[in-house]
């Protein structure tokens, strides 16, 4: 058996190609909304942090106490807290606190004691929260 060949451009587009061009223009419009949606999360997650720190240092000062400075970095308008935890050298938490930063200064820097239940080996930001 032998294929037939029809003459280019007599019959308008083939049903393949017809496919084709829909499954390109599906497949651009779904990556121009994950763009978006990529986009949109970035940017709530970047602008709608209004408070930020990190541990500059920290010591353990006895068997229950762990200090660590912080360095807080928010809008001047802006509170919240900030949670801090410690470790043992077994890697059990020890301590954990939440600690309020309300000064109306757009960076902080604070020395704050962790009470805690055995040694603290780490002093470990877990992320600061707005009110």
């Amino acid at each position: 058996m032998s294929t037939v060949q029809l003459p280019e451009g007599r019959y308008g587009r083939s049903a393949d190609e017809r496919a084709d061009r829909k499954l390109k223009v599906v497949g651009s419009v779904l990556g121009v909304a994950l763009l978006v949606m990529v986009g949109w999360f970035a940017y709530y997650y970047v602008g709608g942090n209004k408070i930020s720190a990190q541990v500059i240092t920290f010591k353990a000062v006895s068997d229950s106490a762990v200090e660590a400075h912080l360095e807080v970095r928010k809008d001047t308008d802006a509170s919240g807290y900030c949670t801090v935890r410690s470790q043992s050298a077994d890697g059990t938490e020890v301590g954990r606190a939440d600690f309020r930063f309300d000064q109306h200064s757009s960076r902080i820097d604070k020395v704050v004691t962790l009470r805690t239940t055995a040694r603290g080996s780490t002093a470990e930001l877990l992320g600061c929260h707005a009110d």
